[in-house]
Formats: structure tokens, sequence, C-alpha cells
């Protein structure tokens, strides 16, 4: 896989997760549930910076960045809090194993970069309950 591909790739990794998001802040509430509304919408900034800087980075090597899907599968049930911070969980554990791989084939710059975003993604698992992994986002290795 190219470069050009990994970052495609993984951007449009960052358009699902936002869309997630979203949805997930729009079904939990703030008042009942702080700890999950703050973490949720910590991680929509952090997925929000991402994919733009993934833009920028697709831009720079001359190409059209991949655009954001017209809709994606939204998981089932997510009718309480409890089910929206595993379903969270899910779309931040998908992002981990994508910065991995896009870690795995990127160099420089873009490595250093790809590296901080996986950290930021396992860091934000913790938030939304998930547990420390020995090799976040790549649990082959694990």
């Amino acid at each position: 896989m190219s470069t050009l591909e990994a970052l495609q790739s993984t951007l449009a990794g960052e358009h699902a997760a936002l869309h997630l998001y979203g949805l997930y802040g729009g079904r939990t509430s703030q008042s009942a549930d702080p700890g999950l509304f703050e973490a949720l919408q910590d991680g929509y900034r952090a997925h929000r910076a991402r994919r733009d800087q993934l833009r920028l980075l697709v831009t720079d090597l001359g190409a059209e960045p991949v655009a954001a899907a017209a809709a994606y599968d939204v998981p089932d049930g997510l009718r309480t809090a409890a089910a929206v911070a595993r379903a969270a969980l899910d779309t931040e554990r998908a992002c981990t194993e994508a910065y991995a791989a896009l870690v795995a084939q990127v160099a420089g710059g873009r490595r250093r970069w790809a590296t901080t975003a996986l950290i930021e993604a396992s860091v934000q698992q913790l938030a939304l309950g998930g547990r420390p992994e020995d090799f976040p986002g790549a649990p082959e290795l694990g």
C-alpha cells in the first residue's frame, strides 16, 4: 500500500468516526451522563482535528482527499449510556487499528504524527471504559 493510499484509508475512517461520534453525542445526556458526554465531545474534537490534518497531508501529496460517504452503518441498540459508550469504544478501537496500520506505512514526520494519533486514540479508549493494551491497535502482537 502506498503512503497516499494509507492516508486516504485513514481519512475515510476519520470521516466515519466523526459521523458516529456526532450520533453518539446526540444520544447522550450532558446532565445525566456528564463524564460520557465529555469523553464524546473530546473524541469528536480530536477526530475532527485529525481529519483536517489528514486532508492536508493528502493535499500535500498532490491528491484530492477522499470525501465522506453519504451514509455509514450505525450500531444497533444505542438506547442507554452504556450502549453508547460500548459503541464509541468500538469506533475508537477501529481508529486505533487504522493508525497502527498508518504508522507501519509512512515515514518521517508523517510517522511521528501517526504515532501521536495512535497514542491519542489509545488514551481515548481508556476514557470510554477500555482497558490498557500492550500494543494498542495491533492485537496480534499482544
